[in-house]
């Protein structure tokens, strides 16, 4: 019966894995719980869309958060404020000792302004694989650069919608995930840095800029670019032909009142009327007909994948909540667990382990999230503030063991995207999922510092990252101990 109870769960891994999308995944998973209630638990219809539908209405904050985030992401890059990020930095000139890195800051930059590390590599990989060829740096480690850097705004990103769906899903402020988690990933940020930097000191000094880079790039990449991701092209135009360097103003904007404590809605208003505002001070922003134009594409995009995937998603939590369907998983993992310390490290493995599994950063967010929230909440107890705490480190599991750990996976769908933008932007070099591992050491340092600092408790030399520790938290089975 057990074992029933979690076919639903294998049902939505396999779907995954088959490549079938979760938009349809996580709805014939959910028919599929629905079943499995009846046959076990006896459910009726009215009790199962009762479970269903109460779990979406706690998504409903969320879902709001995604299209304001998708919105603000898309004025971003069409006003100016992402080419001003590339601009500052290409400004300080570029050899072959400098190109990797300063490709890692700027990846690392625009993907918190536009929350996207897929567009944020497919907008970059043109000017930085060609400007590493012309001053002849270490392409491979350039490449491994920009996708560690793209992955950063990803994990951490206010707009990204990974951290606003693993944020969701633990019942956690985004705001307050960001806080939680800010310092651990600016401190895997500068260590990446400085390796990344380490590797290129034998090359060359040869100097070049980001003008003479786009202009070598062929018609026939133009093409292929504006065909898979046709924002890469609008920016890279701007980069060529400038924006005014006020334009960042707007992320200065976002990212000030976040720190500040400002709602995540708020901190996405500010940005999206302060883009209007610059972008019609640089003359980026037309008619207002357009700039509108550029909301409505942003609500769309979140609404016709991301937010109804996700009412689909909760429903399938709901139902299976009702059952208790991880139930058996959540004792094998107290069972096994001698603190909480321990349980929470194992949460970990289940995240990267799911996403192995799934080869899909929000496959394993959506399938694997609730199960380790369960396991938390059904184990641990402790005042309400330590246990949003542990919530808050579920969240960064799902985010980070997600989008830093699919670098890390040959098979998976981040790696396929990457290599396939890589080859299409500098066809001189046939890539291949290694050449995005091998010197990807800002994956490496992310995936491997998280499991560690959790398991042996060091988390606690980080400000505002350390897990409360026992008596103030302790297993249930250990609670007459």
């Amino acid at each position: 019966m057990a074992f029933l109870k979690f076919t639903p769960v294998f049902l939505m891994a396999g779907l995954m894995i088959s490549g079938m999308d979760a938009l349809l995944a996580a709805p014939l998973s959910a028919v599929w719980a629905a079943i499995v209630a009846v046959v076990t638990d006896k459910l009726s219809f009215n009790e199962i869309v009762d479970a269903a539908v109460d779990n979406v209405k706690e998504m409903q904050l969320v879902f709001f958060i995604l299209m304001a985030a998708y919105a603000m992401a898309e004025t971003f890059m069409a006003t100016g404020v992402a080419a001003s990020i590339i601009n500052i930095a290409l400004s300080l000139g570029m050899t072959a000792k400098t190109v990797a890195v300063t490709g890692f800051v700027v990846t690392a930059v625009l993907s918190v302004a536009t929350g996207t590390s897929w567009g944020t590599f497919a907008a970059c990989a043109p000017i930085f694989l060609w400007l590493n060829h012309i001053v002849g740096g270490n392409l491979l480690l350039t490449t491994a650069s920009i996708a560690g850097g793209a992955c950063f705004g990803d994990n951490i990103g206010l707009i990204s919608d990974t951290t606003v769906v693993s944020s969701g899903i633990q019942k956690v402020e985004v705001i307050h995930r960001i806080r939680h988690q800010g310092v651990w990933s600016l401190l895997c940020l500068l260590a990446a840095g400085i390796t990344i930097f380490a590797f290129s000191m034998n090359l060359p000094n040869t100097a070049a800029n980001a003008t003479e880079a786009i202009n070598q790039i062929p018609q026939e990449v133009w093409d292929n670019l504006n065909e898979a991701r046709p924002s890469a092209v609008t920016l890279l135009n701007q980069v060529k032909e400038g924006v005014p360097t006020y334009m960042i103003i707007p992320l200065l904007i976002v990212l000030a009142v976040a720190i500040k404590g400002l709602p995540t809605l708020a901190c996405l208003g500010l940005g999206i009327i302060s883009s209007l505002i610059f972008g019609k001070m640089a003359g980026t922003v037309g008619e207002m007909s357009g700039f509108l134009d550029l909301l409505s594409t942003g609500f769309s995009d979140a609404g016709s994948w991301v937010i109804v995937m996700m009412m689909w998603v909760a429903a399938f939590g709901g139902i299976m909540g009702k059952i208790k369907a991880f139930a058996p998983l959540s004792n094998l993992i107290a069972r096994i667990s001698g603190n909480v310390r321990q349980l929470m490290f194992y949460n970990g493995i289940l995240s990267i382990a799911g996403n192995a599994a799934l080869a899909d950063e929000m496959a394993q967010i959506v399938t694997i999230g609730p199960i380790i929230k369960s396991l938390t909440d059904d184990n641990v107890e402790g005042s309400e503030e330590d246990l949003y705490t542990l919530r808050l480190r579920n969240a960064t599991f799902g985010d980070a063991l997600g989008v830093f750990g699919s670098q890390l996976i040959p098979w998976h769908v981040y790696i396929g995207f990457y290599v396939g933008i890589a080859t299409a932007v500098y066809p001189l070099h046939t890539f291949i999922p290694a050449d995005i591992i091998r010197y990807n050491f800002m994956a490496m340092i992310a995936v491997g510092s998280i499991l560690l600092l959790t398991l042996t408790g060091l988390d606690r030399l980080i400000p505002l990252f350390g897990l409360p520790s026992e008596p103030k938290v302790k297993l249930k089975k250990h609670k007459n101990i």
